[in-house]
């Protein structure tokens, strides 16, 4: 049987994994919002998606960049929850995907990301 958490318990999870960035990323993360959505959009290509990062990263923003909507940092809930086979499972998902999305923001791409081990 899949693992599930109210949505309260998974949000508390996904604001646990931020605040367990170190301070001086965390001081860094600039208009970046983190929302919770039970699957991927139809249209998406993967629909086993974990997390997706939609923005500008920082290191694409310019002097231009102002008045621009957050950035998106969308945890797939269902998906995430049929990774695991523990609640701790779910904690651990949770916490490797916002940092995986987080890298985004910062924009680290998905081969570095994977040369670094973090695929």
């Amino acid at each position: 049987m899949r693992n599930t958490l109210s949505s309260q318990e998974f949000e508390a999870l996904v604001a646990q994994a931020m605040e367990e960035l170190p301070g001086e990323l965390f001081s860094q993360i600039t208009n970046l919002e983190i929302t919770v959505e039970d699957h991927p959009p139809e249209t998406a290509e993967d629909s086993g998606l974990l997390g997706l990062y939609e923005g500008i990263p920082l290191t694409e923003r310019g002097s231009d960049y102002f008045g621009v909507l957050p950035d998106r940092i969308t945890l797939f809930k269902a998906n995430i929850e049929d990774e695991a086979e523990t609640p701790e499972e779910i904690q651990e998902i949770v916490r490797v995907t916002v940092l995986h999305e987080i890298a985004h923001h910062f924009g680290i791409d998905d081969d570095r990301l994977e040369e670094l081990g973090w695929d």
